[in-house]
């Protein structure tokens, strides 16, 4: 079981196994050889910190990613990529290897689309600044997402009272969600879902989304690879699903997430099939939140969810020059109806 205090020596099984007085480096090279020597070459590439909804910090995940085995993880935060610089140096400590990434929410025909970039460079110029639009746009919605609960159900709530609480934590709804459990104004997070901020309630605010041609321009700039999150998440029939994947994949789509916590049944098998009949590669990972989702576990999701290595090394493969140039300018938002 993980324990939360990434930097005790515990973690570091190098310590256990021998206490040499050697210099860092010399004790580094000792570890790194050993978990080359022993990982099992298994990789996680879908998961969340603190810097989004996830509940654990960027260092947190790499500690967890090297107690489970890992050889390698993506970070993919919710429209920010403020978590990849720690979660690089933690990765290092650990000797993983670290894919920055992130996951870019976007509009299809009336629905909320994810598009996970991996193996991103956000420090690109156009990247940078889709990034401080959707910072811009989050804060402006939970401003008046805690407008609402104030005034229409009378909760004493503000963005000042949830830093305060969540003091690591760039603030989504799922924060708001463990404050109003957390406060009593609800029996769960699910109520409060359910109740005031859930699709359709009262306090409901929609994202603003951008275009998915958009979200993948920017990916491919940054030398990134657009991979579809969980296809079947967005409940769509087979054939319309490979009707949204032929039209991102004009756009640049370069995979789709076949390997994914929510998989039933068959469904792999499914979208693997579905992936090699578009030409397109495939992705996986666990999209671990931590505490906000307790049933999937960083690495094997609910149990039975294994990525081995060879996924990330056959979607790079997928990987074509940088484009000289973006799409067409347009207007970075779709609102979301």
């Amino acid at each position: 079981m993980f324990r939360e205090q990434p930097h005790d020596k515990s973690y570091n099984w190098d310590y256990n196994r021998n206490n040499r007085d050697t210099d860092q480096e010399t004790q580094t090279n000792f570890y790194c050889s050993e978990r080359q020597a022993f990982s099992m070459k298994y990789i996680d590439l879908h998961i969340h910190s603190t810097f989004s909804d996830g509940t654990f910090t960027p260092s947190e995940l790499a500690a967890c990613a090297a107690e489970k085995g890992l050889c390698a993880f993506a970070l993919t935060d919710h429209d920010t990529a403020e978590g990849l610089s720690e979660a690089s140096r933690a990765a290092a400590g650990f000797c993983l290897e670290f894919i920055p990434g992130i996951e870019l929410s976007a509009a299809y025909q009336g629905r909320d689309i994810h598009i996970l970039g991996l193996g991103i460079h956000p420090e690109q110029k156009d990247f940078a600044r889709l990034l401080k639009s959707f910072q811009d746009s989050r804060e402006a919605r939970n401003e008046e997402m805690a407008g609402r609960l104030r005034s229409l159900e009378g909760f004493d709530i503000t963005l000042q009272k949830l830093r305060e609480t969540y003091k690591s934590s760039v603030l989504t709804r799922a924060h708001f969600g463990r404050w109003l459990f957390e406060q009593h104004y609800t029996s769960s997070v699910s109520e409060a879902f359910a109740r005031y901020i859930g699709e359709g309630c009262p306090c409901f605010v929609p994202k603003k989304l951008t275009a998915p041609e958009k979200a993948i321009g920017v990916i491919l700039a940054s030398g990134g690879i657009p991979v579809l999150a969980h296809p079947f998440l967005y409940h769509m029939s087979e054939p319309e699903l490979r009707i949204l994947l032929l039209s991102l994949k004009e756009m640049g789509l370069k995979g789709l997430e076949a390997i994914h916590s929510s998989n039933m049944g068959n469904d792999e098998q499914r979208l693997k099939r579905l992936a090699r009949s578009l030409e397109l590669g495939i992705s996986g990972g666990s999209d671990f939140h931590g505490k906000n989702k307790p049933l999937i576990q960083l690495g094997s999701g609910k149990g039975n969810l294994r990525v081995p290595y060879e996924v990330w090394e056959k979607l790079q493969a997928f990987t074509l020059p940088l484009p000289s140039a973006l799409p067409p300018k347009t207007d970075i938002f779709l609102t979301r109806t």
